[in-house]
């Protein structure tokens, strides 16, 4: 991993301080809420995610927080007790997750697609991972629309360096909705006042049975 990561990943909760009060605390719920059984959180962080877990989660059976950033990690380590959840700890990728086919009842993602180097593969391993019926639950930021997704494409080969490998203009609300793998169960973009600048999304997909004939034609390269 680059030292330019590894700062990042140290300094994360300092950086993220104010959208957290400001933004992102409002949606925590959302992306915790009536969870239970095996739970993925993919790209943990140092463990934001935690407390909203604890409070507004349902029998959670274990919570696999999965996070490749040594010092996110070990940030998150030492919030896990904070809470009453049973946290494992799991150092691998978004593009390699290390459980079986169908295994996993809900996955959670969080401001993470945005700097997965390849969000396609990541998005195949939670398609793979999870059960049929299983549900997958994101807040993102994306590409703004009109000029301002002309700046972000600009931007963000000079932000990604300094910011953990973000990218300001991936379109990552087009691959969720698009895959039929899933069936949209929630979908809603956030832009204005604080978001006017970085839009979010934040839905909630359901896992189909079978593969998906589009993701099949895909994935075959037919």
């Amino acid at each position: 991993m680059s030292d330019g990561l590894q700062v990042f990943g140290r300094a994360y909760d300092a950086i993220m301080a104010l959208p957290e009060r400001t933004v992102l605390e409002a949606h925590r719920r959302f992306l915790a809420e009536g969870l239970a059984g095996r739970v993925v959180d993919l790209g943990a962080g140092t463990g934001a995610q935690f407390p909203a877990y604890a409070e507004y989660g349902g029998e959670i059976t274990t919570l696999y927080a999965v996070e490749p950033d040594p010092a996110m990690r070990e940030r998150a380590r030492d919030r896990a007790p904070e809470v009453d959840l049973p946290i494992e700890l799991v150092d691998a990728t978004g593009e390699s997750l290390p459980f079986a086919d169908g295994s996993i009842d809900a996955v959670v993602a969080s401001l993470v697609f945005c700097t997965i180097p390849d969000a396609e593969d990541a998005f195949d391993e939670v398609a793979r991972v999870l059960r049929p019926g299983g549900e997958f639950r994101f807040l993102e930021h994306v590409r703004a629309t009109g000029g301002l997704g002309g700046v972000h494409d600009l931007l963000t080969p000079c932000w990604r360096p300094v910011a953990g490998g973000c990218h300001l203009n991936r379109k990552t609300g087009d691959m969720f909705r698009s895959d039929d793998r899933f069936e949209l169960l929630e979908y809603d973009r956030f832009e204005s006042g604080l978001t006017q600048a970085l839009p979010l999304i934040r839905g909630s997909l359901q896992r189909r049975a079978g593969p998906g004939l589009l993701s099949r034609l895909v994935l075959t390269g037919g």
